[in-house]
């Protein structure tokens, strides 16, 4: 007779929290492979009607959330800064 293997339920946040808190062992939980994300912080952004409906319009075309079309389009922003920069290191030095 063919044995089967036995699939593992996935343990729970909660469960884990739980052991945890009882003082049992659950570093078997964690692989470190992952990296620690910081933190979210929350910020408050004034924007002119105008600049809003742009941005309204943008994440309207992307058919993403507006709060996404700003972290998208400020990601964007910071990339090409960054672009931009190293750039004009290299140039410096080369020149």
């Amino acid at each position: 007779m063919m044995q089967t293997s036995k699939t593992r339920k996935a343990t729970s946040a909660e469960e884990i929290a739980r052991l945890a808190d009882r003082g049992e062992d659950v570093s078997r939980f964690f692989t470190n492979s992952g990296r620690m994300m910081e933190p979210i912080r929350r910020v408050n952004v004034d924007f002119a009607s105008p600049m809003l409906k742009e941005l309204d319009r943008a994440a309207q075309e992307l058919n993403i959330s507006r709060q996404a079309a700003i972290k998208t389009l400020i990601r964007q922003a910071l990339d090409q800064r960054y672009l931009a920069r190293s750039t004009r290191r290299r140039s410096r030095r080369v020149g």
